[in-house]
């Protein structure tokens, strides 16, 4: 019978590939040598396959489908992000049985054969993974785009494939690639929930992950923890296990936890048990991410475009009314518009809003569109300066 050796959850942010100087490199350094402990449990535990669960950030999956829950089924596994390609082996009967399964057992999943997977996976493939010939079976699951899945229904769906898991012979590591808090592209983006990772990492290292499967996802909203949905994933295919956390760095933007849970091996820490509950403000509904608004389709493809097309972001630099006159925009959103290459609205330490994210636009995707148009900008600049010879 197969079983789970090893479950995992790690920070995935692209500062760790991008290194920004906005960064500390000593709590980046952290993070992947944490990342690296990983892959030693994997060295130890020899699992034959890797589930990875993981969250799109408006990269995969967006405007035309976005499903609850996926499998990637294809022979590969392919990942881009920041100029780095990921090409794995998929274990393909693997996944293939999860699909047939899992739909047995009531979920309705979507699959892809030719998704590219984004920086949720990179990270866990370089630095976790990190070369380790070891298949994988990656699942997506919504953490943007409401309506989300409940954390209830997350871990009825880990669950499910622990009895897939149970009914082959491979041993299998689980590896939730999400979380802590964070509100990319929002006004509170430089004002992370810490003190709530922190009570909701002392629950976890005693195995108690029902105070978590108990928060509403408005109420992970609300703390900036909605991609730790993966992580619901993950307890609801392991249980109650306590867990070692292997580091949580608190950077001005984001709270950046590691953590491995290893069935059977590890003791909850002794010590005064955390509150049972958090105080959530309970604000009612969804208060950072949204769902997009028809109105502003035109508006938010444009921006999910300038993500993955170079070409475009250059006419954009050169002519921003002009691409925006292409794409339909309104004439308050072409107004707007120049804003993307405008690096003197700063949305990474103020508390406010885009402009273009008051008008609609997912905040998400306004910030990883400006993370690629400014640096198009930048390297633009970079090559018309003139070459001085001392």
């Amino acid at each position: 019978m197969g079983q789970i050796v090893a479950a995992m959850a790690t920070v995935h942010a692209p500062q760790l590939f991008t290194r920004p100087p906005s960064e500390d490199p000593k709590q980046l350094d952290a993070d992947i040598a944490a990342m690296g402990e990983l892959g030693k449990t994997l060295d130890q535990t020899k699992p034959d396959v890797a589930i990875i669960i993981g969250s799109d950030h408006l990269e995969t999956f967006f405007l035309s489908s976005v499903p609850t829950f996926a499998v990637i089924a294809g022979e590969r596994t392919i990942a881009k992000f920041a100029n780095r390609d990921y090409d794995l082996p998929t274990h393909l009967p693997f996944a293939e049985q999860l699909l047939d399964d899992l739909m047995a057992q009531g979920f309705d999943m979507a699959y892809s054969q030719d998704a590219e997977l984004g920086h949720s996976f990179a990270a866990v493939f370089e630095w976790v993974l990190s070369g380790r010939n070891i298949p994988v079976v990656p699942i997506f699951v919504n953490t943007y785009l409401p309506p989300l899945p409940t954390t209830r229904r997350c871990e009825a769906l880990g669950k499910a494939i622990l009895k897939v898991v149970q009914s082959r012979s491979e041993k299998v590591a689980i590896i939730a690639s999400g979380g802590m808090s964070h509100y990319p592209g929002t006004w509170k983006y430089s004002q992370p929930a810490f003190e709530f990772d922190r009570w909701a990492i002392q629950h976890m290292e005693r195995g108690n992950p029902d105070v978590l499967l108990d928060c509403t996802v408005e109420q992970l909203d609300e703390v900036g923890n909605t991609e730790m949905l993966p992580w619901m994933i993950l307890f609801g295919a392991i249980g109650k296990q306590p867990g070692e956390l292997i580091t949580y760095q608190p950077t001005w933007h984001h709270g950046h936890a590691v953590m491995r849970f290893i069935p059977g091996r590890m003791q909850a820490p002794e010590g005064p048990a955390p509150a049972p509950r958090w105080d959530f403000q309970n604000l009612g509904g969804y208060q950072f991410y949204k769902h997009p608004a028809p109105s502003s389709y035109k508006l938010n493809k444009l921006i999910y475009d300038l993500r993955h097309k170079q070409r475009l972001r250059i006419e954009l630099l050169k002519d921003p009314r002009a691409v925006a006159k292409d794409y339909g925009l309104s004439a308050e959103e072409m107004a707007r518009i120049d804003t993307l290459a405008d690096e003197s609205i700063d949305v990474f330490r103020s508390l406010k809003s885009h402009p273009l994210v008051e008008l609609g636009a997912h905040p998400l995707g306004v910030l990883m569109c400006l993370v690629v148009v400014q640096a198009e900008g930048r390297r633009l600049k970079k090559e018309q300066q003139p070459v001085v010879n001392n």
